[in-house]
């Protein structure tokens, strides 16, 4: 999908102009699209230039993810785009596994990430240590890392996955006989895709007896304790007061908020998820529960849909990631995503699967 197609490539800086005025109105203030217009002007003439493509995650601010990203969506479809692109620079506006992925992707290729402190608490909630550690616990135990982790983890996993194709795999593996499943890092997603799927579930630091118990010959997810910073704070209250203030919204979560959330909600998937559902579903209006970047920017490209504007929580690593921090990567080439080879080679592999499983 691409986030410019009414923005012709060569745009002028007047076009660029009343492009960005046109899509964010009422999104963003006048005087805040004014200071951005030279910028998301400089970076696309920059990025031509360059042969570079700009890869933009849904939750960037609705300026830079509007104005300058040549294709927009979820982590799988990123990590799809960037295993075929032919540019020369591969720019990614996310957090920095993000960049990862497109480099073990495209070795070759020149990766950007804007910002050095574009991390993620899931990323660092778990290490390549922590899983060989782990899977000398569950010997014989397939791995299944979500893709927020860093190239390190990667290359101890079997199978990668993303929110948007988690069960997809889960059933992928069953089918193949598999039994002791370790999805790492999110102990909500392994939670509630385990719970979607009717698997049982354990916590790898649980002693509880009843799921030690599980047979040998029934699958059974057993799960890690990181959870992402933003998702972890949305509550049952949340659902509760959305519901009393909007009483005909369909609210919709990320599979990384708790479970109690989960329960409560009426539509529980990926970003990507998220956006078929806006697009494609006539709703009276919608709620979402996830990083609020992405209401803005799903209200911005369906004008004709009713967003709730009820999230307050922002990513602070995603806040990282702006078009002043774009422009200045484009033009210093700083912040290269650098991995040694052999680790390369090791974290393709479970990226490869992933992106296999539709």
């Amino acid at each position: 999908m691409s986030a410019t197609a009414t923005l012709p490539q060569a745009a002028s800086l007047e076009e660029t102009r009343r492009f960005m005025h046109e899509i964010l109105k009422g999104i963003v203030p006048d005087v805040e699209i004014e200071t951005k217009v030279e910028l998301a002007y400089a970076i696309n003439k920059r990025k031509r230039e360059m042969n570079a493509v700009i890869l933009g995650h849904n939750y960037m601010e609705p300026a830079l993810y509007h104005s300058v990203t040549d294709y927009v969506g979820d982590s799988l479809q990123l990590s799809s785009i960037a295993a075929k692109t032919d540019a020369d620079i591969i720019v990614f506006c996310g957090v920095w596994f993000m960049g990862e992925t497109a480099k073990v992707l495209n070795p070759a290729k020149t990766v950007l990430v804007p910002s050095m402190q574009a991390g993620c608490s899931l990323a660092e909630g778990i290490s390549g240590e922590d899983i060989r550690q782990l899977k000398m616990r569950f010997p014989g135990a397939v791995v299944v890392t979500y893709v927020n982790t860093y190239a390190a983890a990667k290359a101890e996993s079997d199978y990668c996955c993303t929110s948007g194709n988690a069960d997809k795999v889960l059933g992928k593996l069953i089918e193949q006989g598999c039994k002791r499943i370790l999805f790492l890092p999110d102990a909500y997603l392994a939670a509630n895709t385990a719970v979607q799927m009717g698997i049982p579930f354990l916590d790898s630091e649980s002693d509880d007896p009843a799921f030690a118990a599980v047979p040998d010959d029934q699958p059974l997810v057993i799960g890690w304790h990181a959870k992402c910073e933003v998702h972890e704070l949305f509550t049952p209250e949340d659902v509760d007061n959305i519901r009393r203030q909007y009483p005909d919204a369909v609210i919709l979560a990320h599979p990384e908020c708790p479970p109690e959330v989960i329960a409560k909600v009426d539509v529980s998937g990926s970003t990507k998820t998220m956006v078929d559902y806006v697009r494609d579903v006539d709703a009276p209006q919608y709620a979402l529960l996830t990083e609020c970047a992405m209401g803005d920017n799903l209200a911005a490209e369906f004008p004709h849909r009713r967003m709730v504007r009820a999230c307050t929580l922002r990513c602070k690593h995603m806040n990282y990631i702006t078009l002043e921090e774009t422009l200045a990567g484009l033009e210093k080439l700083q912040y290269k995503v650098e991995l040694e080879p052999e680790l390369i080679e090791r974290a393709r592999k479970p990226i490869e699967r992933m992106i296999a499983i539709r």
